[in-house]
């Protein structure tokens, strides 16, 4: 056996991924074998690219494999040599069960480490509003497991003590027995008035809470048909939820979101859309790639002390322009003497990143402002560099040509139709999307030319439409549909919030 065999048994967290540990996550981008549990947020496999990835996952009813066969999994993997990360919901100590495969680990002689996860114990609760201890309401706080095993013959659980002896209880996977749950508690003394809040899916975009008391709780909970995954609460302090209810109040709390952005660039978005309460679904219909040919951009590269001007459209052009002058080795000072123009804020970031501050942005990010904002500067017999997309919109080297500029259009990158397939799209929308994001003309045209020849306006007829600006505004138009969504600005942080305020009125 390799000395780097060993087994962690790490905690994933209760559902929102970015509970995870650093520790974890650390773990997780060294790791060999990664053996996932059923709560285990599949964002969190992300990090572990390079891993073989098994699902044991456990749901009531449904077991992909037993205990046992776990238990003998992870032995096989280490004794093969490997680093194995066995990534549980919650924290693997808190009803994880992963003292019995320490057990297993220990009783086969293989190493192994525990990094604790942040239980859904408290985690759950905590986002549902219920603090499980307050000064005023509860000193003391107990975990109870609502699924024992089945093979005792007794419950190990003190009902009489229980019931009375502890300020706020907490059951974790209990719903099945949530009637027993409830007999025990009141026979054995709780009032049949105390509090009780049963929390779904906690931590997600999907979370849902019921409330009510131990008398009505039975029916509330079949009334809502509350089914695993969930945690029940029990207490005084259940009654703080209303005052103290946080996550559920998220402007986007619990919308569907599809982000038809490149792959790489979705993740900016999306994380600021989680923030505010979404679900989020990223299904890219642009692919940000090379040029078929870099031989016009590589010539006018080779001649930039001759241009009196540098046009740049998008972050892409930026970073593909960059790139390939340092690929032809040169750096900034190539560009000095020349004047810089950019469309949008998030293109002068790119640019200022790079050490240059642009001479010209117009305050309205499309292209007819920078002509505009350009004629008036005075361009007549201006030599003008454009590098941009393979295909784009030809109203800015027009209208700069027809006020006397020479300008020269190179292309820098291309965006292209992604390896995706229809059948997943239709998957995405039986799920359910309310919201669908488009970032430029291109997301729209593909889209539609991915399921055609189905009607896209028919396919997305029940879902809100948000566009960053008039161009793919009018793009989707075009194509049918009718655009519910526009910022003011066109860039993503107003798209966002234009969303954020037409949800707000809906």
């Amino acid at each position: 056996m390799r000395t780097t065999a060993k087994v962690y048994l790490i905690g994933a967290g209760p559902g929102d991924p970015e509970l995870l540990t650093l520790k974890a996550k650390r773990l997780l981008e060294k790791a060999e074998v990664v053996i996932y549990d059923y709560l285990a947020h599949p964002q969190l496999l992300d990090y572990a690219p390079q891993a073989e990835k098994i699902y044991v996952g456990k749901t009531a009813g449904r077991h992909t494999l037993s205990q046992e066969e776990i238990n003998a999994l992870l032995v096989k993997k280490a004794q093969e040599g490997k680093m194995v990360v066995r990534l549980k919901g919650g924290d693997p100590f808190i009803f994880g069960r992963g003292g019995e495969e320490a057990e297993e680990l220990i009783k086969n002689g293989i190493s192994f480490e525990v990094v604790p996860g942040v239980t859904t114990a408290i985690a759950v609760p905590a986002y549902a509003g219920v603090p499980l201890t307050h000064r005023a309401y509860a000193s003391s706080v107990a975990f109870i497991t609502g699924h024992e095993d089945p093979t005792k013959k007794d419950s190990a659980i003190n009902w009489e003590k229980l019931a009375t002896g502890v300020d706020t209880l907490v059951f974790l996977m209990g719903v099945g027995h949530l009637p027993l749950i409830v007999d025990q508690l009141i026979s054995h003394g709780r009032s049949p008035e105390t509090p009780v809040a049963i929390i779904r899916w906690g931590t997600l975009p999907e979370q849902q809470t019921v409330r009510g008391t131990l008398s009505n709780i039975v029916a509330e909970a079949e009334k809502a048909a509350i089914r695993p995954p969930a945690i029940i609460v029990v207490g005084r302090v259940v009654e703080l939820r209303e005052l103290l209810n946080w996550w559920e109040k998220k402007p986007l709390f619990g919308k569907k979101i599809l982000v038809t952005r490149a792959q790489g660039q979705a993740s900016l978005m999306v994380k600021q859309l989680q923030d505010l309460g979404a679900r989020c679904y990223i299904f890219p219909t642009i692919e940000i790639a090379p040029p078929a040919s870099w031989e016009a951009l590589d010539k006018a590269i080779t001649k930039l002390n001759q241009y009196d001007w540098c046009l740049f459209t998008s972050v892409n052009g930026v970073v593909y322009f960059r790139e390939r002058l340092e690929y032809l080795g040169k750096d900034v000072r190539a560009l000095a003497g020349v004047k810089i123009g950019v469309i949008g804020e998030k293109t002068a970031e790119a640019l200022q990143d790079w050490g240059i501050k642009p001479d010209i942005m117009p305050g309205e990010f499309r292209a007819e402002a920078l002509a505009e904002t350009l004629t008036k500067a005075g361009i007549k017999r201006k030599r003008i560099l454009l590098p941009r997309a393979e295909k784009a919109r030809d109203v800015l080297p027009v209208t700069l040509q027809s006020a006397g500029a020479e300008v020269e259009v190179v292309p820098t990158y291309r965006t292209v139709l992604p390896e995706v397939k229809k059948e997943e799209f239709k998957k995405l929308l039986i799920k359910g999307v309310d919201i669908i994001t488009f970032t430029s003309s291109s997301t729209v045209k593909h889209l539609a030319q991915l399921v055609n020849p189905e009607s896209l306006s028919d396919l997305l007829e029940d879902v809100t439409i948000a566009c960053i600006g008039p161009i793919t505004a009018k793009t989707a138009q075009d194509l049918g549909l009718k655009v519910d969504v526009m910022p003011e600005k066109y860039t993503i942080e107003a798209l966002i919030k234009a969303i954020v305020n037409y949800i707000a009125k809906v």
